[in-house]
């Protein structure tokens, strides 16, 4: 799929719009665990073709969280936060998979966003969206217990995979949930005792899903 038939205001931009942005697309393919952006610069917008990218901040103390994922065709702002005024946060975007996407230039997505309605209206739809998305993984930090978290975790994992057989570490869950490796070791310990899920060397499967769904109901 081309970049025209993906940019979800494409067909409302006018020709000389359209044609600055493709003189300063940039085409990527980045591996798996690639560092896209670190906060430390203004990248760009990011529309991913194919593949899955990860949004996480990081703590002073060098702890993680994942505040939203990115598949195929979705975009991410926040990677071009210098234009937005009220960013005020540190985000990191890494390559969960091998992924390739296109970079729009913050300085053009910027002047074209003080010209074209359109695209400004878009911009500030997908701006809501994504503090959304921060705003309910906050409530479930805040208000939601640890293995409710996890047992979603698991099964949101496990829906993207299309498998119950689930290649990861410890250490990498506790990453995206803003854990500890061993809290989440602790954890998955119980959910297997309770034959929830069989846990090996680098991999979880689940055995009962409809008992995680329900833990995650509660």
């Amino acid at each position: 799929m081309d970049f025209q038939n993906s940019f979800p205001v494409w067909n409302r931009l006018n020709k000389d719009q359209q044609e600055r942005i493709l003189q300063s697309l940039i085409s990527k393919s980045v591996k798996k665990g690639s560092v896209l952006h670190d906060g430390s610069g203004c990248t760009g917008l990011m529309l991913v073709e194919t593949g899955q990218l990860r949004a996480y901040i990081l703590s002073d103390e060098g702890r993680e969280v994942t505040l939203y994922r990115l598949f195929d065709m979705d975009m991410c702002l926040f990677s071009a936060s210098c234009i937005l005024r009220s960013i005020q946060f540190t985000i990191t975007i890494e390559a969960e998979k091998d992924t390739r996407l296109w970079i729009i230039p913050s300085d053009t997505y910027k002047s074209l966003m003080q010209e074209s309605a359109p695209l400004a209206n878009y911009t500030n739809e997908l701006m809501a969206s994504r503090f959304s998305e921060v705003m309910w993984l906050i409530e479930q930090v805040m208000w939601k217990s640890l293995d409710k978290r996890l047992a979603e975790f698991l099964l949101s994992e496990a829906s993207i995979e299309g498998s119950s057989e689930l290649r990861i570490t410890h250490e990498a869950i506790a990453n995206h949930l803003g854990s500890h490796r061993e809290v989440i070791t602790r954890m998955l310990k119980y959910f297997q005792n309770e034959s929830m899920v069989r846990l090996q060397r680098g991999r979880i499967e689940l055995l009962d899903e409809d008992r995680l769904l329900k833990l995650c109901d509660g």
